[in-house]
Protein backbone atom coordinates (compact mmCIF):
# COMPACT_ATOMS: atom_id res chain seq x y z
CA UNK A 1 0.00 0.00 0.00
CA UNK A 2 3.28 2.48 1.28
CA UNK A 3 4.44 1.81 -2.31
CA UNK A 4 1.04 2.82 -4.42
CA UNK A 5 1.02 5.85 -2.56
CA UNK A 6 4.73 6.79 -3.09
CA UNK A 7 4.72 5.75 -6.56
CA UNK A 8 4.28 8.91 -8.90
CA UNK A 9 0.95 9.59 -10.86
CA UNK A 10 1.81 10.21 -14.71
CA UNK A 11 0.02 10.75 -17.58
CA UNK A 12 1.53 11.81 -20.77
CA UNK A 13 0.27 11.84 -24.44
CA UNK A 14 3.16 10.70 -26.45
CA UNK A 15 2.02 9.83 -29.92
CA UNK A 16 -1.10 10.59 -32.14
CA UNK A 17 -1.89 8.69 -35.48
CA UNK A 18 -4.56 7.53 -38.09
CA UNK A 19 -4.76 3.54 -37.75
CA UNK A 20 -7.12 3.17 -40.35
CA UNK A 21 -9.01 4.88 -42.49
CA UNK A 22 -11.57 4.39 -45.73
CA UNK A 23 -13.82 7.33 -47.31
CA UNK A 24 -15.96 5.90 -49.68
CA UNK A 25 -18.50 7.63 -52.20
CA UNK A 26 -19.84 4.86 -54.01
CA UNK A 27 -22.58 6.84 -56.16
CA UNK A 28 -20.57 10.08 -57.55
CA UNK A 29 -20.58 11.51 -59.86
CA UNK A 30 -24.47 11.00 -59.84
CA UNK A 31 -25.34 12.25 -56.19
CA UNK A 32 -23.28 15.73 -57.20
CA UNK A 33 -26.08 16.42 -60.18
CA UNK A 34 -29.12 15.07 -58.03
CA UNK A 35 -31.44 18.13 -57.33
CA UNK A 36 -32.74 18.59 -54.06
CA UNK A 37 -31.05 16.46 -51.26
CA UNK A 38 -32.09 15.18 -47.92
CA UNK A 39 -29.20 13.74 -46.30
CA UNK A 40 -29.52 11.53 -43.26
CA UNK A 41 -26.43 10.69 -40.75
CA UNK A 42 -25.67 7.97 -38.82
CA UNK A 43 -22.61 7.35 -36.30
CA UNK A 44 -21.21 5.40 -34.53
CA UNK A 45 -18.46 5.64 -31.81
CA UNK A 46 -15.92 3.15 -30.22
CA UNK A 47 -13.31 2.96 -28.42
CA UNK A 48 -10.36 0.41 -27.24
CA UNK A 49 -8.03 0.30 -25.39
CA UNK A 50 -4.36 -2.21 -25.44
CA UNK A 51 -2.27 -2.46 -22.56
CA UNK A 52 1.07 -2.92 -23.19
CA UNK A 53 4.77 -2.83 -21.62
CA UNK A 54 6.47 0.13 -19.49
CA UNK A 55 2.80 1.28 -18.83
CA UNK A 56 2.70 2.61 -22.21
CA UNK A 57 -1.17 1.87 -23.23
CA UNK A 58 -2.87 2.29 -26.86
CA UNK A 59 -6.40 3.94 -27.10
CA UNK A 60 -8.13 3.59 -31.03
CA UNK A 61 -11.22 5.97 -31.04
CA UNK A 62 -13.00 4.78 -34.40
CA UNK A 63 -15.61 6.77 -36.04
CA UNK A 64 -18.03 5.34 -38.89
CA UNK A 65 -20.12 7.77 -40.37
CA UNK A 66 -22.70 6.59 -43.07
CA UNK A 67 -24.46 9.57 -45.01
CA UNK A 68 -27.04 8.86 -47.28
CA UNK A 69 -30.28 10.64 -49.43
CA UNK A 70 -33.16 8.41 -49.59
CA UNK A 71 -31.30 4.74 -50.86
CA UNK A 72 -28.15 5.89 -52.04
CA UNK A 73 -24.92 6.25 -49.58
CA UNK A 74 -23.66 9.86 -50.10
CA UNK A 75 -20.35 9.00 -48.35
CA UNK A 76 -19.26 6.70 -45.84
CA UNK A 77 -16.20 7.04 -43.73
CA UNK A 78 -14.54 5.17 -40.79
CA UNK A 79 -11.56 6.57 -39.49
CA UNK A 80 -9.39 5.12 -36.39
CA UNK A 81 -8.05 7.67 -34.25
CA UNK A 82 -5.21 5.88 -32.41
CA UNK A 83 -3.22 7.60 -29.26
CA UNK A 84 -0.20 6.02 -27.20
CA UNK A 85 -0.77 7.29 -23.62
CA UNK A 86 2.26 6.45 -20.92
CA UNK A 87 0.52 5.81 -17.96
CA UNK A 88 1.20 5.07 -14.56
CA UNK A 89 0.67 5.37 -10.73
CA UNK A 90 -3.28 5.12 -10.62
CA UNK A 91 -5.65 2.37 -9.63
CA UNK A 92 -7.27 0.16 -11.68
CA UNK A 93 -9.93 2.35 -11.29
CA UNK A 94 -8.42 5.28 -12.20
CA UNK A 95 -6.81 3.69 -15.43
CA UNK A 96 -9.98 2.53 -16.41
CA UNK A 97 -11.76 6.02 -16.31
CA UNK A 98 -8.42 7.11 -18.00
CA UNK A 99 -8.71 4.96 -20.97
CA UNK A 100 -12.61 5.28 -21.32
CA UNK A 101 -13.43 8.97 -20.88
CA UNK A 102 -10.25 10.91 -20.82
CA UNK A 103 -7.83 9.41 -23.51
CA UNK A 104 -10.72 9.15 -26.22
CA UNK A 105 -11.72 13.09 -25.33
CA UNK A 106 -7.98 13.63 -26.32
CA UNK A 107 -8.17 11.56 -30.01
CA UNK A 108 -11.62 13.34 -30.99
CA UNK A 109 -10.05 16.87 -32.06
CA UNK A 110 -7.83 15.15 -34.36
CA UNK A 111 -10.43 12.41 -35.43
CA UNK A 112 -12.75 15.50 -36.08
CA UNK A 113 -10.18 17.58 -38.12
CA UNK A 114 -9.38 14.40 -40.36
CA UNK A 115 -13.24 13.55 -40.77
CA UNK A 116 -14.11 17.17 -41.67
CA UNK A 117 -10.97 16.98 -44.03
CA UNK A 118 -11.69 14.02 -46.05
CA UNK A 119 -15.24 14.52 -46.58
CA UNK A 120 -14.68 18.00 -47.79
CA UNK A 121 -12.03 16.33 -50.28
CA UNK A 122 -14.81 14.02 -50.95
CA UNK A 123 -16.44 16.90 -52.92
CA UNK A 124 -18.98 17.29 -49.95
CA UNK A 125 -20.11 20.44 -47.97
CA UNK A 126 -18.29 21.56 -44.85
CA UNK A 127 -18.84 18.60 -42.23
CA UNK A 128 -19.21 19.69 -38.58
CA UNK A 129 -18.65 17.32 -36.30
CA UNK A 130 -20.69 17.77 -32.72
CA UNK A 131 -18.46 17.61 -29.69
CA UNK A 132 -18.86 14.17 -27.57
CA UNK A 133 -19.73 14.37 -23.75
CA UNK A 134 -17.15 11.00 -23.15
CA UNK A 135 -17.61 11.33 -19.46
CA UNK A 136 -21.22 10.98 -19.97
CA UNK A 137 -20.58 7.87 -22.92
CA UNK A 138 -18.01 6.56 -20.39
CA UNK A 139 -20.21 6.72 -16.82
CA UNK A 140 -23.35 5.45 -18.76
CA UNK A 141 -21.66 2.04 -20.64
CA UNK A 142 -20.30 1.60 -16.88
CA UNK A 143 -24.31 1.78 -15.48
CA UNK A 144 -25.35 -0.74 -18.44
CA UNK A 145 -21.98 -3.19 -17.40
CA UNK A 146 -23.43 -2.96 -14.04
CA UNK A 147 -27.02 -4.03 -14.80
CA UNK A 148 -26.21 -6.55 -16.91
CA UNK A 149 -23.97 -8.26 -14.19
CA UNK A 150 -27.07 -7.38 -12.04
CA UNK A 151 -29.48 -8.95 -14.06
CA UNK A 152 -26.85 -12.51 -14.73
CA UNK A 153 -26.60 -12.87 -10.73
CA UNK A 154 -29.41 -15.75 -9.88
CA UNK A 155 -31.80 -14.43 -7.76
CA UNK A 156 -30.96 -14.68 -4.08
CA UNK A 157 -33.03 -17.96 -2.23
CA UNK A 158 -35.92 -16.84 -0.10
CA UNK A 159 -35.87 -16.43 3.38
CA UNK A 160 -37.26 -19.01 5.84
CA UNK A 161 -38.32 -22.44 5.76
CA UNK A 162 -40.82 -22.33 2.75
CA UNK A 163 -41.80 -26.23 3.04
CA UNK A 164 -39.40 -26.88 -0.46
CA UNK A 165 -38.29 -30.24 -1.00
CA UNK A 166 -34.66 -29.57 -0.33
CA UNK A 167 -33.73 -30.09 -4.47
CA UNK A 168 -31.72 -27.43 -6.45
CA UNK A 169 -32.87 -25.34 -9.39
Amino acid sequence: MAEQETRQRQLNLTKIYIKDMSFESPNSPVIFTMGDVNPKTNMNLRSAHTGSQNDVHEVVLTITIETKHEDKTLFLIELQQAGLFHITGYSAQELDAIVGSFCPNTLFPYAREVISGVISKGGFPEFLLQPINFDALYAESKRKAQEQAQAQQPAPPAAGGNGGDGSSH
